[in-house]
């Protein structure tokens, strides 16, 4: 099983974290194999950026993501940008307001308010990367939910934990209502 990943949206939206927290989850709580890369616009900030996070059973010879199985993106730049190495059957998650023009092709879209999410149901804008993280684990089943959990509790600063658990869960809850309707 190799498992690519690429997380975009524009610099700032803690995309890079995301990555970082996912890759974790996988090499240290769920013992599979796991690289994390990543690269930002010209601008770094509110540019496009992207973080591509590989998870394998096997052997990573190569840590460059090129054949995507899922793709979040929280900008319409992103998505636009970064949807050409999308798989076929691959799996493109948007945010709800950000992303109208959604691309065309053969892999499943799930429209998902990340960002309304983080900003009214947990009431701090930057918890989105967390809800993003919740939404890619309740879909992909790439990592175990336990291992998230505890790879964000671990990055996190101290203080935040309950914040970050609770956008989490809500990630997580918000793929259970999209699965029921």
């Amino acid at each position: 099983m190799r498992y690519e990943i690429r997380l975009s949206g524009a610099g700032g939206q803690g995309m890079i974290l995301a990555g970082v927290i996912l890759a974790e989850a996988a090499a240290i709580y769920d013992d599979k194999n796991a690289t994390q890369s990543q690269s930002y616009g010209p601008e770094a900030r509110g540019g496009a950026s992207k973080s591509e996070v590989i998870i394998s059973d096997e052997d990573i010879y190569y840590p460059k993501a090129t054949n995507i199985d899922l793709l979040l993106a929280l900008t319409q730049e992103a998505c636009d940008k970064y949807i050409h190495d999308l798989k076929p059957d691959g799996i493109l998650v948007v945010d709800t307001d950000l992303v109208q023009k959604l691309p065309d092709g053969k892999f499943k879209t799930y429209t998902v308010p990340i960002l309304n999410i983080a900003q009214d149901k947990i009431g701090k804008m930057i918890v989105a990367n967390i809800v993003a993280l919740g939404v890619i684990v309740a879909l992909s089943e790439v990592v175990s939910e336990s291992a998230i959990e505890n790879a964000v509790l671990a990055r996190v600063p101290r203080g935040t934990e309950e914040l970050n658990r609770k956008a989490l869960k809500a990630g997580i809850e918000a793929v259970k209502k999209l699965k029921k309707d």
